[in-house]
């Protein structure tokens, strides 16, 4: 199970069937807390296409694991008290439902109790390009106060491996949670 470095923080982490998946499990790695997990089974398949890990490993990060049919499940509860949502990666299928209120599954159902409780919540999409669908989309999340965070990663670090590109866009999404971390090298530094 994983481990709480901050006592009381706990956060879901929501793996959806976008390219990408690594994003969510380093993210699993580095945060600190209690950790929720939602892995959709989309994400399940994309997870064996483009990592070495396994489902079993992955879920042993989290210090619960939750099924995206569990629509009874605590954190699809504005009552439960949780402090944040990070969908990493977010399809765009996801990031349409969340934008448009549909809580059809554990997912998207935590996402809109985010909304409506004032959690934090970002959304992490990796599809490119955008369509203006998908733009009014994000749009829609960022005025409701969602926090998007395109997976782009920047270069003035010098990345030298893929660990270091994924490093730099978890590390960005840490900052947004205000976890310490040095994962990147900042600007200036």
């Amino acid at each position: 199970m994983g481990h709480t470095l901050i006592d009381g923080v706990k956060t879901i982490v929501a793996i959806t069937g976008a390219s990408g998946t690594i994003y969510g499990i380093r993210l699993l790695e580095e945060l600190e807390g209690d950790k929720y997990l939602i892995i959709t089974e989309t994400a399940k398949r994309i997870l064996e296409a483009e990592t070495d890990y396994k489902l079993a490993d992955v879920e042993s990060m989290a210090d619960k694991v939750y099924h995206e049919d569990e629509l009874f499940a605590p954190v699809a509860s504005g009552s439960h008290r949780f402090d944040a949502m990070v969908i990493c990666p977010c399809s765009e299928s996801t990031l349409a439902k969340v934008s448009h209120g549909l809580a059809d599954n554990l997912v998207t159902r935590a996402a809109a109790v985010c909304l409506k409780e004032g959690r934090k919540l970002i959304i992490v999409p990796r599809e490119t390009p955008q369509s203006t669908v998908m733009l009014r989309n994000s749009l829609q999340l960022a005025q409701d106060g969602a926090v998007i965070m395109p997976a782009s990663p920047g270069f003035y670090p010098r990345p030298q491996s893929i660990d270091d590109i994924v490093d730099f866009m978890v590390g960005k999404i840490l900052d947004q949670l205000g976890q310490p971390h040095e994962l990147f090298r900042r600007w200036g530094d």
